[in-house]
This record gives structure tokens, C-alpha cells and sequence, in this order.
């Protein structure tokens, strides 16, 4: 009998299917065009991609209100866990310890919060593993103790198609930025200990996807049994990723999803993120 609600924030990037397997409660967070904001999902993917295309500058991304967190505090379960994206690019692990402290002031319940030091598919296959926990009906302390040990032990690489938003963003220099994309090249990218960093670079789709693969395949072994693969807007791409992943490794779980709006807002169309736990 499952007795911990798990809930998490909408960067995890988990498909409906999968939410709606476990009734995860899943916090939203937001992304604003100008004046014009929205809640992570209330934009179709493509069409979010087709307005960040035509948008001179980048959407502004932000964390959920306290009362958010509040409100899915409010369930019917006694225990609550949140997952949250790493609180080194988001102060939305702070924003849910502040609401927990005042759900607390007026009701009686067991809430822990852990901060994922991951975000996307990284953070989702530490939800799943929260929630496969919680049914098999592993008490609250015994499921925080498991994925405190378990978020150190999250791979996760992507492949970013273009440096479009780093251009629009002022990370990258505008015309070192333009003659890297003429040239190709591709950045693969490795999330360690919270934070996103540039590892290599590629040229090309091919050539990209199997330096991300290769990067991938040297964390596989027998205690890695599932695997999680993230696209924006380029499913071809994470079908073919699926299909080379299959014929090579025995994955107890294999999923597939969309990045959302506010992880799209930094990763941009066409990019390819695949984690392993």
C-alpha cells in the first residue's frame, strides 16, 4: 500500500503516462514571453518552439510560488516527499522548504524535500525510483535515504543543436556563436553535481549522437537498469537513440519524453538528453 505522496516540479520532463502511473503531483513552474507568462505545459511544445524562434530575446523562466507547493501539500496522504530541480540553477528546492514551513504552521504532516541535483530526465528517473519505493510500501525515511544515495549516482549527457539561445542570451559571443553554427558543431553537455557543463563538441547529427551515446555507455553496467531519453522537438532523433540503446543494452525501463518549456528555454529545438540510473 503506498503511503508517500511523491511530488515533484514540472523540469523533471516526465510524460503523461508516467505521471498518471504513479499520481505524481507535479508543481508547475513558469515562462514568460515580455509581459505574457505561462505555466511550464500550458504552451504546446512545438508551438513554444515556434515562439521562441521568432522571439528576439529568451523567455524568462522562474519557480513556482510557495503556494503552489502548499496546495499539492493539501492531499490526503500524511507523508510527502518533493523532488526538486537542482537548487544550483533554480531556487525552487528553497521556495518548497519556505512552503513547507508554512503548510507545518496550521497542519500536522511529514514532509521532506530533496534538492535532486538534476533536472529533466535526470531528475525524473529519481521521481520514478521515489515512487517505485513508495510502492512497494517503503516508509518515508527509508525513501529519502535511498535516493539521497541515488541522486550522486545519475548520468546524464545531452546534445545541444545550436547555440541559438546561448547567442540570444549573452553567453556566447554573437559572431564566434554564428560561426560555430555554420561549422555544425554541436555541444555535448554533462550535468555533475547540479551544475551543466560543456564537455565536447561534435559535427553534425550522426557524428553527434554517437559521441553522446559513447559518453553514456561508459557509466552502463549491471546496476543500471533504467534509461531515459529526453528530445525538443526532434523525435526521429530519440527513436534512433532508443534503437541503438536497445540493440546494445538489456534496460529494465526505457522511456521516452519531450523537454518542456522552461529546460527547452536553455537546451533549445533539436537537442537530445539521455540519462541512466
Amino acid at each position: 500500500m503506498k503511503r508517500v505522496k511523491i511530488i515533484t516540479d514540472s523540469s523533471c520532463d516526465l510524460n503523461k503516462d508516467t505521471i498518471e502511473k504513479y499520481d505524481i503531483g507535479i508543481v508547475k513552474l513558469n515562462v514568460s514571453f515580455g509581459e505574457d507568462v505561462y505555466e511550464d505545459g500550458d504552451i504546446e511544445k512545438s508551438e513554444f518552439y515556434k515562439m521562441m524562434d521568432n522571439s528576439n530575446e529568451l523567455p524568462k523562466t522562474s519557480c513556482p510560488s510557495p503556494e503552489k507547493f502548499v496546495k499539492h501539500y493539501d492531499c490526503k496522504e500524511e507523508e510527502i516527499l518533493v523532488l526538486t530541480l537542482t537548487s544550483k540553477l533554480s531556487a525552487t528546492y528553497s521556495t518548497a522548504l519556505l512552503a513547507k514551513n508554512m503548510f507545518l504552521e496550521e497542519n500536522n504532516k511529514k514532509i521532506e524535500i530533496i534538492d535532486t541535483l538534476n533536472g529533466s530526465i535526470g531528475q525524473g528517473l529519481l521521481v520514478v525510483k521515489a515512487c517505485e519505493l513508495a510502492e512497494e510500501g517503503k516508509s518515508l525515511e527509508e525513501i529519502v535515504t535511498e535516493i539521497e544515495k541515488l541522486k550522486n549516482e545519475v548520468i546524464f549527457f545531452g546534445a545541444l543543436d545550436t547555440l541559438e539561445n546561448a547567442i540570444k542570451g549573452g553567453r556566447v559571443n554573437p559572431l564566434a556563436g554564428k560561426i560555430i553554427n555554420a561549422l555544425n558543431f554541436k555541444i555535448i553537455i554533462q550535468v555533475i553535481d547540479g551544475v551543466v557543463k560543456p564537455v565536447d563538441k561534435a559535427r553534425g547529427d550522426n557524428n553527434c549522437i554517437k559521441k553522446v551515446i559513447d559518453s553514456v555507455s561508459k557509466y552502463i553496467n549491471d546496476d543500471k537498469k533504467s534509461l531515459a531519453i529526453a528530445h525538443s522537438n526532434c523525435i526521429e532523433k530519440a527513436e534512433k537513440i532508443k534503437e541503438i540503446m536497445k540493440d546494445k543494452y538489456d534496460f529494465k525501463n526505457i522511456t521516452i519524453s519531450e523537454v518542456g518549456s522552461v529546460m527547452g528555454t536553455y537546451t533549445s529545438k533539436g537537442a537530445i538528453l539521455i540519462s541512466i540510473l
